[in-house]
């Protein structure tokens, strides 16, 4: 999903995809996830899916899992309107913000089965990892 999101506008906003990996570089080597980072409840209650706060004035909306400060889970975003109120009038946020909620589902189940485990720092996550968008 992410490699998309970076294939899909590395042209049309080469400025900002450099600016987000930029912070993704900055928050693996330097900070970690905080919590300042991200816009939060972009989902359904508890299931993690956040937005990766942006640059004022940007065009890019990035949506991804937060597992607190140590563990994110990059999916896939794309162009925001100015204009609107809300991810769902967008097709395109709706549709990659609802499969990182269903993803995020299928985690949460396969951590209640122990199919999917976190490494003890928290920084891992290791187990059955491929997901069905049918699933």
């Amino acid at each position: 999903m992410f490699e998309r999101f970076l294939l899909e506008n590395s042209i049309s906003f080469k400025s900002e995809i450099k600016n987000i990996l930029e912070r993704l570089t900055t928050i693996n080597e330097t900070t970690g996830a905080r919590e300042s980072f991200f816009k939060h409840n972009e989902g359904k209650p508890g299931d993690l899916v956040c937005a990766l706060f942006d640059v004022p004035n940007s065009n890019l909306r990035l949506y991804c899992i937060r597992f607190g400060n140590s563990l994110i889970i990059l999916g896939g975003g794309g162009e925001k309107k100015k204009t609107i109120k809300a991810f769902q009038e967008v097709d395109k946020l709706k549709e990659e913000n609802y499969l990182l909620r269903k993803i995020s589902a299928q985690i949460a189940e396969r951590i209640k089965e122990k199919e999917i485990t976190f490494s003890y720092d928290g920084t891992e996550i290791t187990g059955e990892l491929e997901f069905e968008n049918n699933e």
